[in-house]
C-alpha cells in the first residue's frame, strides 16, 4: 500500500464513520472529505470543484426541478385522486398505492412521489378504520423500488451511468432489471409482506391521533378587563403562554373570526375559542383574569367552528430538511411570522400532553397546525413540513396538468430518440416549466435539494481519487481473493448485497460513488461485463430497506406510521433477499 492509498483509505474510513455517526450533515462530511484530499494533494486544484459541473450533478438538479413542476401541474394529484375509489380492502389499497408510487418514482424524485401519496395513504387508512402503519412502510419501499426503473428515477442510477465507458446508459436501460424487481417487490408486499408490518395505533385508545375537541374551551373577556382595548398579542404576551394556549377563533356578536390576527383589538364580552390542556388553561386564567364561558372538554368531536371556510386544520410531519429541527414554537414565533397555530404535537404515535411551546421539535414529529388556506401550503413548504392529511382531503385541482405532462413527455421523447443528451433535455424541460409559469424561479431553486447536490459534487472527486491512486484496484484485489472461484452470479450477488448493506447506513448516492470504481476494477480482473457489475451496484445502492436512516423515504414514514428503528427489517429483510434473487439472474441475462 502506497502513502497516497493510505491517505485515501483514511479519508474514506473517517467519512464513512461520520456518515454512520450521523451527528454532522452528510453534505458537510462530504465537503470535509473533499478538503482533506485537496490538502493531501491527491486532486489537482483546478479539478477540485469540477464535480459541481459534472453531468450527473446537473441531471439530478434538473430532475428535482421537473418533479416540482409536475407536482404544481397536478399530474400526480390526479393519479392520487383515483386511489380514493379502490375501496377498503387492504390488499387492493396496497396494490394500487405501491404501483402508483413506483410508477411516479420512475420519473420524478422518489421522495417527492412519496410526499404526494402519503396524505392519500393516511386518509385511506383512517377511512377504513385502520392504522396508517399498515400502508406507509410498503408505500416507502414501493417508492425505492420504482426509482430503479429509469435513469432519472434515483440519483444512484444517474451516478452509475457516468461511470460507464463510452456512451452513458440510456433512459430506459435500467428498465429490464428495475421493472423485474419492482413487479416482484409489489407482488410480495401485496400478497405477503404487508402482514409483516407492525400494527401501530394512532393513539393509546386506538382513536384519532388528535382529538382536538377534548382540549377546546371558550373564554370570555369580562367587563372592566385590563385587556379590553388591547390587542390579542398583548393578552398572549402578558399571559406568557403564547404557544401553550392557542386561540383558534374569536366570537363577537355571534360572528366568528377564525385564526384571528394577533393584532386584533379585544372588546369586553369577546369570547375566545382556545385549545389548551388543563394545566395551561388554569395558568392562563390566573394570569389574565378571563372567565370560562362554556367548556367543550367533554366533546368527542372537533368543533366545526375551528375548521371552516378558508381556515384549515392540517396534520404535517417535520422532514429531515425542516428548519424546525431542535427549535421550539416559542422561539420561532410561528403565529406572528408564519400565521400558523400549532394546536397539538405527536411523537412516536402518541400525542404529547405537555407545553407545546417549549418542546424542541424533532424530525418526524407530527404537528396539527391551523392556518389560512391561501398561504398554508407556502408556509409549510418554507418550514420544511409535509402535509399528511387535511381534515376533508381535497385532491386533483386543475393546475395545467396537460402542460406539465406535455413538457415532460417531450423531454423523454427527445432522450429516447437520441435528439438530445439527458442532461440537456432535462435542463431544457426544467427551464420550460419556469418559462410557462408552472413554477417560478424561486420555487425552482427551492425544489433542488442542495445538500444532495453538494454531496454528489464533493464525493465525485473523492471517488476519483480512490480510483486514481489505485485504491479501488487494491480493494478489488482483496475482494477477488475472497470471491476466487465463485461463479459470476455469486460475484454479482456479493457486490449487490455489499452495496445494499452500505446504503442502509450511508447516503445511497455516496454508496454508489464509493463502490462503482471498486466494482469496475473487479470486472476487469474477473473478465466480467462492466455493465453487469454497474447494474448490481445501482440496484444495491437504491434498495435500502433495513433501516429508517437508509433513505429519506424510510425516515419520512417513521413517525406517521409509529414505527421503531427495528421494525424495518421485518419487511425489509425478506424484500432485500427477494430483490437480490430476482436482480442477479436478470442482470446476467441482459448485461453479461
Amino acid at each position: 500500500m502506497t502513502l497516497e492509498q493510505g491517505i485515501v483509505f483514511a479519508v474514506l474510513g473517517t467519512t464513512l464513520g461520520l456518515f454512520v455517526w450521523n451527528r454532522l450533515r452528510f453534505d458537510v462530511v462530504s465537503m470535509l472529505a473533499l478538503l482533506a484530499i485537496a490538502v493531501a494533494g491527491l486532486v489537482p486544484s483546478d479539478e477540485l470543484f469540477a464535480g459541481f459541473g459534472h453531468p450527473a450533478v446537473v441531471t439530478v438538479a434538473a430532475v428535482l426541478v421537473i418533479s416540482q413542476g409536475l407536482v404544481n401541474g397536478g399530474v400526480v394529484d390526479n393519479l392520487a385522486k383515483l386511489l380514493g375509489k379502490v375501496g377498503h380492502r387492504p390488499t387492493l389499497q396496497l396494490l394500487m398505492l405501491t404501483a402508483v408510487v413506483a410508477l411516479c418514482s420512475g420519473f420524478i424524485n422518489n421522495v417527492g412521489a412519496l410526499a404526494l401519496l402519503m396524505p392519500v395513504a393516511v386518509w385511506m387508512s383512517r377511512e377504513a378504520g385502520r392504522s396508517p402503519s399498515l400502508l406507509l412502510m410498503p408505500l416507502a419501499f414501493g417508492s425505492l423500488l420504482g426509482g430503479t426503473m429509469t435513469l432519472i428515477g434515483t440519483p444512484p442510477n444517474i451516478i452509475i451511468a457516468s461511470y460507464r465507458e463510452g456512451d452513458s446508459f440510456g433512459l430506459f436501460d435500467f428498465a429490464p432489471v428495475g421493472a423485474a424487481i419492482t413487479l416482484a417487490g409489489i407482488a410480495f408486499i401485496t400478497l405477503v409482506g404487508w402482514r409483516l408490518t407492525p400494527r401501530r395505533q394512532d393513539s393509546d385508545d386506538g382513536g384519532k391521533l388528535f382529538s382536538v375537541g377534548d382540549y377546546v374551551t371558550e373564554l370570555k373577556v369580562p367587563e372592566d378587563s385590563s385587556f379590553a382595548g388591547g390587542t390579542l398579542h398583548n393578552l398572549l404576551t402578558r399571559a406568557e403562554s403564547e404557544e401553550d394556549v392557542v386561540v383558534l377563533a374569536l366570537i363577537r356578536n355571534e360572528e366568528r373570526s377564525l385564526a384571528p390576527s394577533t393584532f386584533k383589538v379585544l372588546q369586553e364580552g369577546d369570547v375566545l375559542l382556545v385549545e389548551a390542556d388543563t394545566d395551561s388553561l388554569q395558568a392562563f386564567l390566573d394570569n389574565t383574569g378571563l372567565e370560562l364561558a362554556s367548556a367543550s372538554e367533554e366533546s368527542d368531536e372537533t368543533p366545526p367552528e375551528i375548521d371552516a371556510g378558508d381556515i384549515l386544520l392540517t396534520e404535517v410531519v417535520i422532514t429531515p430538511e425542516s428548519s424546525l429541527q431542535n427549535q421550539t414554537a416559542n422561539r420561532l414565533n410561528l403565529r406572528e411570522r408564519h400565521g400558523l397555530n400549532v394546536v397539538a404535537l405527536a411523537r412516536q404515535g402518541h400525542r404529547l400532553k405537555r407545553r407545546i411551546g417549549d418542546v424542541r421539535f424533532q424530525v418526524g414529529d407530527i404537528l396539527l397546525v391551523q392556518g389560512h388556506e391561501e398561504s398554508l401550503g407556502t408556509e409549510l413548504q418554507q418550514l420544511g413540513c409535509l402535509p399528511l392529511a387535511e381534515r376533508g382531503l381535497r385532491l386533483g385541482r386543475d393546475r395545467r396538468t396537460l402542460l406539465a405532462g406535455g413538457l415532460f413527455i417531450a423531454a423523454i421523447v427527445s432522450i429516447v430518440a437520441g435528439w438530445l443528451a439527458p442532461p440537456v433535455a432535462l435542463v431544457g424541460c426544467a427551464v420550460a416549466m419556469v418559462l410557462t409559469g408552472l413554477l417560478n424561479p424561486s420555487d425552482a431553486y427551492k425544489a433542488i435539494d442542495w445538500s444532495v447536490i453538494v454531496l454528489l459534487a464533493a464525493m465525485i472527486p473523492v471517488g476519483g481519487a480512490l480510483e486514481a491512486t489505485g485504491g479501488a484496484e487494491l480493494i478489488a484485489a482483496q475482494m477477488l481473493m475472497i470471491s476466487e472461484g465463485l461463479a459470476p452470479a455469486l460475484v454479482l450477488g456479493v457486490l449487490l448485497v455489499g452495496t445494499m448493506l452500505l446504503s442502509n447506513v450511508v447516503n445511497n448516492a455516496a454508496a454508489a460513488i464509493l463502490v462503482a470504481p471498486i466494482a469496475l476494477s473487479m470486472a476487469t480482473e474477473l473478465d466480467m461485463a462492466p455493465d453487469a457489475v454497474l447494474m448490481a451496484v445501482a440496484v444495491g445502492a437504491s434498495c435500502a430497506f433495513l433501516t429508517p436512516i437508509g433513505h429519506q423515504s424510510n425516515a419520512l414514514v417513521m413517525e406517521p406510521g409509529g414505527y421503531r428503528f427495528g421494525d424495518y427489517w421485518r419487511l425489509g429483510l425478506p424484500l432485500s433477499v427477494l430483490v437480490t434473487v430476482v436482480a442477479v439472474p436478470v442482470i446476467l441475462l441482459v448485461w453479461s
